[in-house]
C-alpha cells in the first residue's frame, strides 16, 4: 500500500462568536502538541471555524437534505471540515 507524503495539517480553531477562544480551544491545542510530538516535521495550521457548522447545515439544506440527515452530527463535522479547508486553500491564493 502506497501512502501520500503529509505536507502539513489544516486544523479548525474553535473561536466565539466575539472572537475569543473557545471552550474546545484547549481539547485542540492537545491534540496539536500530540501531533508535534510524535510528527515534528509536519507543520499544523489554525483556520478559524467559527460559524462553520452553520455554514455546514446551509449547504445541506441546498442540497435537499432531510431534516434526519442534517442532525447527523459526523456528517456535519465532515461538511465542516471541508469548508475550512476550502478557506485555507482559498486564503493561501491571495
Amino acid at each position: 500500500m502506497s501512502k501520500e507524503p503529509v505536507e502539513r495539517i489544516v486544523i479548525g480553531k474553535p473561536m466565539q462568536p466575539n472572537g475569543q477562544p473557545s471552550e474546545n480551544l484547549a481539547r485542540v491545542q492537545q491534540f496539536v502538541a500530540r501531533w508535534k510530538k510524535a510528527q515534528p516535521d509536519v507543520p499544523i495550521e489554525y483556520v478559524d471555524e467559527r460559524f462553520t457548522s452553520v455554514l455546514a447545515h446551509r449547504a445541506m439544506i441546498d442540497g435537499g437534505l432531510r431534516k434526519k440527515a442534517r442532525q447527523d452530527k459526523a456528517l456535519v463535522d465532515e461538511i465542516s471540515a471541508t469548508i475550512i479547508l476550502q478557506s485555507y486553500m482559498e486564503g493561501r491564493r491571495k
